[in-house]
């Protein structure tokens, strides 16, 4: 019976939160409400919910309660776990909701995110999301978000990882612009030793994007969310994903819209790419009317250089972002390694070597399908030779020939006079 007491407490302050988020009563008279539960239920009998309370006192109508109860209910369930004191929400997306809470135990602030209901009842769900677990448990990285704890309570399955306060690089974008092409080099620098970090551990993290980076209070970058990570040996996964598109359509790669199996960290490559365009263009590589519309554009359409949109950015980030982005995965970088010297050089403002002759190997087989380019060619360090003269179209050849048949014809009838 205590128990149920207890759950019952524990609902009615969920309750009693939603309630003033609403607006429909203030913190004081929630307390109020409360104090005169608690007068009331001196005994079983008598005990009384805070819903009828706030009917009763005008605060709300049985038909605003009936609409918050579910809403309370689910969230009373998610504050049941084990070990945590949920503090408020801190988001929620099409496959979960993440929360702030307390651990106990070490009295730290942790994030947890929560399957949602309607998905428990679904294996491929549940065990997606425990895939995601055990994916991040595989990594230790600054760069990466830490997870803590996995596990379930009740009928929830729960998710605990490092919180990291700050705001994403979506976010960021949306405040102020596009990024100086020095603060998205080094943001970009930071995420690609985090993918290198989980490249080299096997696994793919498929979904690389602004929504994913977490920018700290002291400026660092952190790539989260493992919900679509793979691991690069599970053929297993590949073949039941043979077909399907799994990603954000606005970054994804073109191999991962074909739902090719032989998907690899070249993928990770690409997005990163197309969220550096995003980054310091102010805009996504491709748009279009709907998902669908923009995967064609990734599959098709050719890739404005991003320093057409923002001259301010120098040849070099763009050649990086293009090798990045190119839709053939082979002429991209081969791994984040190859990636991170070149971004080093174009913070020194030096030219990033790999992507220069990635275009110049681009350019050649291009010319040998017999496509024209415009450009100059420059040789250094050889003597320029003379071009060839064609002696016929020159017109001082002709006037001379003139002069010289004159002299002759002058000559000749010089001679007869004689």
């Amino acid at each position: 019976m205590n128990e149920i007491k207890e759950d019952n407490k524990h609902f009615d302050s969920v309750l009693g939160k939603l309630v003033v988020e609403q607006g429909l009563a203030t913190n004081d008279e929630i307390n109020e409400c409360l104090n005169e539960q608690g007068t009331l239920n001196t005994t079983e009998a008598n005990d009384q919910s805070l819903a009828a309370i706030l009917v009763t006192k005008g605060f709300c109508t049985q038909r605003q309660i009936k609409r918050i109860r579910p809403k309370a209910e689910e969230r009373s369930k998610d504050q049941q776990i084990p070990g945590y004191k949920i503090i408020k929400p801190l988001g929620a997306g099409a496959m979960a909701r993440v929360y702030l809470a307390t651990q106990l135990s070490l009295n730290r602030q942790v994030a947890i995110k929560v399957l949602p209901q309607k998905f428990t009842s679904n294996p491929q769900f549940v065990d997606r999301f425990y895939e995601e677990g055990r994916a991040a448990a595989k990594l230790n990285h600054p760069g990466m978000v830490a997870a803590l704890d996995v596990g379930k309570a009740g009928d929830y399955h729960y998710f605990v990882m490092e919180y990291v306060e700050g705001e994403t690089v979506f976010q960021q974008i949306q405040d102020k612009g596009e990024y100086s092409e020095q603060d998205a080099i080094r943001i970009t620098i930071q995420t690609a030793k985090a993918l290198d970090h989980a490249h080299q551990a096997g696994l793919i993290h498929r979904d690389v994007k602004p929504k994913n980076m977490m920018i700290t209070t002291l400026g660092d970058a952190k790539l989260m969310d493992l919900g679509l990570a793979r691991s690069a040996s599970d053929k297993d996964a590949a073949l039941a994903e043979k077909g399907k598109a799994y990603g954000t359509p606005y970054y994804i790669a073109p191999e991962q819209i074909r739902g090719q199996i032989d998907v690899d960290y070249r993928c990770d490559i690409y997005s990163l790419g197309a969220t550096l365009y995003h980054m310091v263009t102010g805009r996504v590589p491709f748009d279009g009317e709907n998902p669908s519309a923009v995967m064609h554009k990734h599959l098709k359409e050719p890739l404005t250089p991003p320093d057409h949109i923002n001259p301010k950015l120098s040849s070099g980030i763009s050649e990086v972002i293009e090798v990045c982005m190119a839709k053939n995965k082979a002429k991209r970088y081969t791994n984040c390694q190859e990636l991170l010297e070149d971004l080093y050089a174009i913070q020194k403002n030096e030219v990033p070597m790999i992507a220069h002759t990635k275009f110049d190997i681009s350019n050649i087989q291009n010319l040998d399908k017999g496509d024209t380019i415009m450009g100059d060619i420059v040789e250094y360090n050889k003597p320029k030779k003379a071009p060839a003269m064609n002696i016929l179209s020159q017109p001082m050849f002709f006037v001379a020939i003139l002069g010289w048949s004159l002299v002759l014809l002058l000559l000749i009838l010089l001679g007869l006079n004689r």
